[in-house]
């Protein structure tokens, strides 16, 4: 929440001028790496139910770098196809310790990268789509050498460490053929057997070439589904042929800036974030009311679990601990993971225990596809924020911002004042600020206390603050 000293201060420039300087604030600040890392990591499965806790925490910082440095996206993939060395030194290995199989590695990057589910092809010709069984084990011997020693996602080895490395020699048969395929990326020509070199920086090459008609376009749609809930292709992991783009010019410019921004995604978000479209009222008028596909206005989307509890505890001054479970093939015992303060966006992985999250509709990082998190409302969500072991606690949590305000001798008008601008970002209007003196009188002076508490509650849980307007 932005203070009254920066309010003040922004409120000097003209409205564009003021809108594109709070964009560069949110662009360059430790929010955004939170965030954006915390995505990545979703897209990339890292998960603590299949990688121990040196995997876990090397790969999300590794992450974290990127994202920290604006790393380009071709250049961020491309370091995860040719990634070798130890799991603890080269986070990026451990895409390799989830996906073991050339097989694996070919769906999952199809998936993750360039949205494009070519599973069905590993045991026939796709009966809707071009990729054929031969292209699927052509693309799949380029991973054929990849190999690695010390494994450390079943508990044989005690500190899970795992060296990464490409072998000389060695190809993937081909069940159907009984014999291996010419390595290719998809719809190019092989390479041969007996070629020099790691046959993944073929695939990085390709697979990150401004030619490739799926890669701009798959990340240029991941980031527009971000801002406007829901991509120009739905869904967004699905881009083949016959699910085509609800405005196929649209998806085209965005590939288009991505190329010509050498693949910058910040730059990508600021665009999104100073256009018109992004823009738009969330309040529907009679002529688009009914209209959930074109952006003629903004379509609010509720908060997603993470940020939603985050922003609990940053309304309310609280803090929420965390604890990961044990790893893969050890005891039940919980490992102490995550200092004091740690905000959900910023956990490592998915395997962090917390019903709220659970509930609320967090990725588990099972599988690759953006369809693992859900933002659905529920009954079980609406009674744990009413009388869960969530908010409550935080609401009577000693030293929050509603003690601390009565303690400071705040009246009863200031500290409303207080609880609006730190969770809608605005002042209340007079006939809420009226609304709420007045219920608080009904308490009484000896319930001050528990009345301001409610009246926090009534804030936190209304549909302006648990939804993106």
């Amino acid at each position: 929440m932005p203070t009254d000293t920066e309010r003040q201060t922004y409120n000097q420039f003209a409205p564009n001028q003021r809108r594109d300087l709070w964009i560069d604030h949110l662009l360059a600040s430790e929010d955004y790496v939170a965030y954006w890392t915390y995505k990545w990591s979703d897209l990339l499965l890292i998960n603590g139910t299949r990688l121990r806790p040196n995997a876990v925490k090397s790969y999300y910082q590794w992450v974290r770098s990127r994202v920290a440095e604006n790393q380009p996206w071709d250049q961020f993939v491309s370091e995860i196809l040719t990634a070798t060395g130890r799991s603890d030194e080269n986070g990026a290995t451990n895409f390799y310790a989830l996906h073991q199989s050339p097989e694996d590695m070919t769906e999952n990057v199809c998936q993750a990268f360039m949205g494009l589910s070519i599973g069905c092809a590993k045991c026939h010709n796709h009966p809707l789509e071009k990729w054929t069984n031969d292209q699927y084990y052509a693309m799949a011997n380029l991973f054929a050498r990849v190999r690695a020693k010390g494994w450390g996602g079943d508990g044989r080895n005690g500190d899970g460490l795992r060296t990464l490395y490409v072998a000389t020699n060695g190809e993937l048969i081909q069940p159907n053929r009984g014999k291996p395929q010419p390595p290719a990326p998809l719809d190019q020509k092989p390479i041969a057997f007996d070629a020099d070199g790691d046959r993944r920086q073929v695939l990085a090459d390709w697979m990150t070439n401004k030619d490739n008609p799926y890669f701009a376009r798959a990340i240029g749609n991941r980031i527009w589904a971000n801002f406007f809930g829901q991509g120009l292709v739905e869904q967004v992991d699905d881009l083949r042929l016959s699910n085509p783009a609800s405005n196929e010019a649209m998806l085209d410019a965005v590939s288009e800036h991505l190329i010509e921004a050498k693949f910058d995604v910040k730059q990508m978000m600021k665009t999104i974030m100073q256009s018109e479209t992004y823009q738009r009222s969330s309040v529907a008028l009679d002529t688009n009311r009914d209209e959930q596909k074109y952006n003629s206005r903004y379509y609010p989307k509720r908060l997603m679990a993470e940020v939603l509890l985050d922003s609990i505890d940053q309304v309310l001054e609280t803090s929420t601990t965390f604890n990961q479970v044990a790893y893969p093939g050890a005891d039940k015992q919980k490992t102490d993971f995550y200092k004091s303060g740690t905000r959900a966006i910023e956990l490592y992985d998915s395997a962090v225990e917390s019903y709220f999250l659970k509930t609320f509709g967090r990725n588990p990082r099972e599988i690759t596809c953006e369809c693992e998190r859900s933002d659905e409302p529920s009954m079980v969500q609406v009674l744990h924020l009413s009388n869960g072991d969530t908010l409550n606690p935080k609401l009577e949590a000693k030293d929050n911002r509603i003690d601390k305000a009565v303690a400071a001798k705040q009246d009863d008008a200031m500290i409303i004042r207080e609880l609006f601008l730190a969770a809608l970002c605005r002042e209340p209007t007079d006939s809420e600020q009226q609304n709420m003196l007045n219920v608080i009188k009904e308490y009484g002076p000896e319930e001050r206390l528990t009345a301001l508490r409610d009246a926090a509650w009534s804030i936190l849980t209304s549909t302006e603050f648990t939804f993106n307007h």
